[in-house]
C-alpha cells in the first residue's frame, strides 16, 4: 500500500490541533495547512467534505534528503491529510517509503523509512 491511515473519534479541528501538537515532539512543523472545503467554496464550487492538507515538515530531515538528491525535493514537504470520510475522522499520508523508491537510491529508503515510521507513530498517538 501507498498510504497510511488511521480513524479517530476526534473531530475535525480537534484532530488536526492535536496531530499537530504530537508533531512538534517529533520534531516536525506543520508549514501550512490547505483547507480544501473552504478554497473550492470560495471558488465557487460545490463541496461539502471537511478536507485538509497539512504539509509537514522537520528541516534536519529535508536538508539531509536534499543533501543526498536534490530529486527528493519533489516529495518535500510530507503530506498528510485530515478528513471526514462518511461521519469519522481520518488522517492519513502517502507512505514516504512510496514515494521515495521512485528515485531509486539506497540510502534515501533508509531515511525514508525512519521518516514514515516517525510520522506514523505521531499519527498513532494522534488518534
Amino acid at each position: 500500500m501507498f498510504d497510511y491511515t488511521v480513524e479517530t473519534t476526534r473531530g475535525m479541528d480537534e484532530a488536526v490541533d492535536h496531530l499537530t501538537e504530537v508533531l512538534k515532539e517529533e520534531q516536525f512543523g506543520v508549514l501550512w495547512t490547505f483547507d480544501i472545503k473552504d478554497k473550492l467554496q470560495e471558488k465557487g464550487l460545490d463541496f461539502n467534505q471537511e478536507y485538509r492538507v497539512l504539509e509537514v515538515c522537520n528541516p534536519k530531515e529535508a536538508q539531509k534528503v536534499l543533501s543526498e538528491n536534490q530529486m527528493a525535493g519533489y516529495f518535500l514537504p510530507c503530506k498528510i491529510v485530515v478528513y471526514e470520510d462518511e461521519g469519522n475522522t481520518k488522517i492519513g499520508m502517502p507512505k514516504p517509503t512510496s514515494l521515495i523508491s521512485m528515485v531509486n537510491d539506497d540510502k534515501l529508503k533508509t531515511i525514508a523509512k525512519d521518516i514514515e515510521e516517525r510520522l506514523m507513530a505521531c499519527m498513532d498517538k494522534a488518534v
